[in-house]
């Protein structure tokens, strides 16, 4: 036991601030381990926090990118477009290569360059009915109810082409 005493009552060389202290050998590896694995954690900490970042900025990178494209979208489908999808991809092409951030300017320039991509300028509304969907009205439903009763009556192929015809042309 005498020989472990020694061991740990053994004074290192190092000296404090005043010149003047000592501290046992053992205590000295005991302190130097520790401060070598806080550097080791402290440099690992630095790389998370380095790899966070970039993460962080390619993220805010999208968000932005993701943004803008959901404000190009309401724009130009309040300016009336027909195939909002290409006028997204246009715009956003236009954007990057100006660097103009100004969507209004690039949705009123795409409306003068490419028409053909808003309601307005192909003469009106996509969805407007056509001749087909119209709904039946009073008296054009007496008018088909008549004819068909006189097709079902009278068994005439005429009468029954009549009653075809007056449906089809929405009577």
């Amino acid at each position: 036991m005498s020989g472990v005493d020694e061991e740990s009552q053994v004074l290192s060389e190092d000296t404090g601030s005043d010149g003047e202290r000592m501290v046992p050998v053992g205590e000295a590896i005991r302190y130097r381990k520790r401060a070598q694995g806080a550097e080791k954690t402290a440099a690992s900490l630095e790389e998370e926090i380095r790899q966070l970042r970039a993460s962080n900025e390619l993220l805010s990178d999208e968000l932005r990118e993701v943004r803008m494209e959901q404000e190009l979208t309401s724009r130009l489908s309040a300016a009336g477009a027909c195939d909002i999808e290409a006028a997204v991809v246009i715009a956003k092409a236009r954007m990057e290569r100006s660097d103009e951030d100004d969507i209004d300017e690039v949705v009123s320039q795409l409306r003068k360059e490419k028409s053909y991509l808003f309601e307005s300028e192909r003469g009106g509304s996509i969805s407007r009915r056509t001749s087909g969907v119209k709904g039946a009205q009073g008296g054009e439903r007496r008018v088909l109810e008549a004819r068909a009763k006189q097709a079902a009556e009278s068994g005439s192929r005429r009468d029954l082409h009549e009653y075809m015809r007056a449906k089809r042309s929405g009577i």
